[in-house]
């Protein structure tokens, strides 16, 4: 799961901008000897209800801004902010097709499973029977 560096103010470094001091260390603090910051960002990814609004339209198929804007009546900029999250997060992938960008789940079974084990922690459905 790619994760992207941020700056001190909190913004995404891009291309040779991005850190290259102590790369050893900073990947060694990204994906911690436990996995807990990449967990942190992955749960950081789902914590807003918007974002779980796209990631679920998203199981749908592949979709564009602005349909996702459409679809969730969300503004622009807002959806834009939550893709680039979620693409943060390592939950969503890209294809660009001339001037468009089309956004599609990264892993969409393991994203389904997590959705649905997640909406049973919180007893949004009923667990499966066992047995």
């Amino acid at each position: 799961m790619a994760i992207n560096h941020h700056s001190a103010d909190g913004h995404r470094a891009r291309g040779h901008d991005a850190p290259r001091e102590h790369e050893g260390h900073r990947h060694a603090e990204l994906t911690g000897a436990d996995g807990s910051v990449v967990a942190a960002r992955l749960f950081h990814g789902l914590a807003d209800p918007g974002r779980l609004r796209i990631l679920r339209h998203l199981q749908l198929g592949e979709h564009r801004v602005v349909e996702l804007t459409a679809h969730l009546g969300l503004a622009q900029s807002t959806v834009s902010a939550h893709v680039a999250c979620l693409r943060d997060c390592g939950l969503l992938d890209v294809r660009h097709e001339g001037r468009s960008s089309y956004y599609r789940l990264a892993h969409p079974e393991a994203t389904d499973e997590l959705l649905a084990t997640g909406a049973r922690l919180v007893g949004l459905t009923a667990p499966e029977e066992v047995g």
